[in-house]
């Protein structure tokens, strides 16, 4: 009996062993890039102006896609939002525009419109020879004014030169950092910029982030290298140097803005996907994605961000309606953890531009 039972109890830790490697070996992966340029059918383009210390990023999907926006900051600055509801006519986007530049920056999209219709892209009940189609271009923007630099501009603001330069200029590949929407943004006390990150799962759904980094509060504990989205990192994306020990307490703000002001922030960011899902099922994935903002900046959606994320699907992998919701749930998650990554890789590959006096995240002490 006892050679029996052991023999049992043999097999069944060789079972559960195999369970757990089969697991293990399941997980999904980081996408080829790791940027939203993993995601079948995007393009993305960026223009920045550096004299102005400002810029935009556009993302030009091959057709029309189904968009949804969720928005949790108190200061936000969006354009045609109003048309992502599912109740409403249009159920989807021709492209999406993030921008710096405030309310100056809502014109990136007449720039993005502007080609489009040229293109012949955009919505029509009907086409008719002589009538412009509509392109349908969603926007948000976010608060680098006063980084220093010239804003001098008249009556003539750059966005919709921009948008239009940045739109054009669509690639299939996507470079961090300080470039496009991220030129201008600071994160706290530190250069802010445009992350991005991506993640394939087991079943080949890729799911992935675009961010601009503006935000009121930190990344990174108080006096800590860390950051708060080190949990997440995958290898070394943004310099492995593990989980911070330190204990923070809930009103300590250090390493955030001084002195916020109204819409003097703002985090934007894009969750995109390619599998089949519906405005529905993409406002759900964008809430769910809320939360990879709190896992890495602290504080965040306050009074003083426009804190906005919009969520689109490039249809390209079909998945089935049975089990449906337990598929959003899913993805919904890996959007969170995605975007957390995201936020960490725009903080830490951010340059400083010429003649901006701001730390980078390089410049904070390694032992504090």
């Amino acid at each position: 009996m006892k050679r029996r039972a052991f023999c049992l109890a043999s097999l069944a830790a060789t079972a559960l062993a195999s369970t757990r490697k089969t697991r293990a070996a399941s997980h999904g992966h980081v996408g080829q890039s790791n940027t939203l340029a993993d995601v079948a059918g995007l393009k993305i383009g960026q223009a920045q102006d550096s004299v102005r210390r400002t810029g935009v990023t556009v993302i030009l999907p091959d057709q029309p896609v189904p968009c949804a926006v969720d928005v949790r900051g108190g200061g936000p600055g969006t354009r045609e939002t109003d048309a992502l509801n599912g109740w409403n006519l249009v159920h989807r986007i021709d492209a999406l525009t993030l921008s710096g530049g405030s309310v100056y920056g809502l014109a990136a999209a007449d720039g993005v419109a502007a080609w489009l219709g040229a293109q012949g892209r955009g919505f029509a009940m009907r086409r008719v020879a002589g009538v412009p189609v509509s392109p349908i271009v969603p926007a948000a923007i976010l608060y680098d004014l006063d980084n220093g630099g010239d804003k001098n501009w008249g009556e003539t603001p750059p966005y919709r030169a921009l948008g239009m330069q940045a739109v054009r200029d669509a690639q299939r590949s996507l470079e961090l950092g300080t470039i496009g929407a991220g030129y201008g943004a600071t994160s706290g006390r530190l250069k802010g910029g445009i992350g991005s990150a991506s993640w394939v799962t087991e079943d080949g759904i890729t799911v992935a982030a675009l961010v601009a980094v503006n935000s009121l509060g930190a990344v990174t504990p108080p006096h800590q290298r860390q950051f708060w989205a080190a949990p997440f990192e995958q290898g070394q994306e943004f310099g492995g140097l593990g989980i911070s020990s330190a204990t923070v307490a809930p009103d300590d703000w250090t390493g955030t803005k001084l002195d916020p002001a109204p819409r003097a922030n703002t985090t934007l960011a894009c969750i995109a996907t390619d599998a089949t899902l519906d405005q529905d099922d993409l406002k759900r994935i964008a809430m769910m994605a809320q939360d990879g903002l709190a896992r890495a900046i602290h504080p965040v959606h306050s009074p003083f961000d426009g804190d906005t994320i919009f969520a689109l699907s490039t249809q390209r992998r079909i998945i089935k309606d049975e089990g449906r919701a337990l598929i959003v749930a899913r993805l919904g998650s890996i959007a969170a953890d995605v975007l957390a990554r995201a936020v960490a890789r725009g903080v830490y590959t951010a340059t400083r531009p010429p003649g901006m006096n701001i730390d980078l995240w390089s410049d904070i002490p390694a032992h504090q």
